[in-house]
């Protein structure tokens, strides 16, 4: 993932993506299949699960100040489209190569950041009805913890959703339009000719991205430790 490539290739592409966008996309990759494979096998499990959905929460969050505050294509400004271009793009009227998002992947890197965002916080106060819940239990009853329960099983499908089009999306890219989108969100380099010399990023921040984790992360653990210990009642 390095941002400087050695061999002569490299001269024939730009840097878009930049190394915070590009490990953050495939730590939530690996993530969310932790997440649903320890979810499924077994309670002696759930202290990973747990541990993977506080990783998810940092990473949403962090993803969402860098649509803020990253390089150019990683900001919701630039990458965020209005309703209309978004129909002329369905419509094939705007169908030529972008340097970051396209307006359809646009949309769904807000709507796959959203669904993790529910599905991350509603599992700080979820349960399972025998004797694991997260760790924002106790601030709540245990009535109200159940439908946030309900919620995030629901959204878990939801999710499930996203991830199956985000892959068909995918293959369609790479198999029909023939464009190596997976090498370049692991690079972080597109082809030359499908970014324009003024688009391309000078670097990635890696600093900052580090910074605002490190900050992420340590307010979430505070506000774990700071929660009530509860247990649930059976009966």
């Amino acid at each position: 993932m390095n941002d400087v490539r050695s061999d002569p290739s490299a001269a024939a592409e730009r840097l878009v993506w930049d190394l915070p966008i590009r490990i953050s996309h495939w730590a939530l990759a690996a993530c969310v299949a932790g997440a649903w494979i320890t979810q499924y096998a077994g309670t002696e499990w759930f202290p990973w699960h747990r541990r993977l959905g506080y990783a998810t929460l940092v990473l949403v969050a962090f993803r969402v100040a860098w649509g803020f505050v990253g390089p150019r294509h990683a900001r919701f400004a630039v990458f965020l489209r209005g309703p209309r271009v978004v129909l002329d793009y369905l419509r094939g009227r705007e169908r030529g190569a972008t340097a970051g998002h396209n307006p359809l992947g646009a949309l769904s890197v807000v709507a796959m950041l959203a669904v993790l965002l529910v599905q991350a916080v509603t599992g700080l106060f979820a349960n399972d009805e025998i004797a694991n819940a997260g760790p924002f239990f106790g601030w709540i009853s245990q009535e109200t913890s159940n439908r946030v329960t309900g919620v995030h099983e629901a959204n878990s499908n939801v999710l499930l959703a996203l991830v199956a089009l985000h892959l068909l999306a995918i293959a369609w890219y790479a198999l029909r339009l023939r464009r190596p989108i997976v090498r370049a969100m692991w690079t972080g380099r597109k082809d030359a000719a499908d970014v324009p010399e003024g688009e391309a990023i000078a670097g990635s921040r890696t600093a900052l991205a580090l910074a605002i984790v490190a900050l992420l992360a340590v307010a979430l653990a505070l506000a774990v430790r700071a929660a009530p210990e509860a247990t649930i009642a059976l009966y």
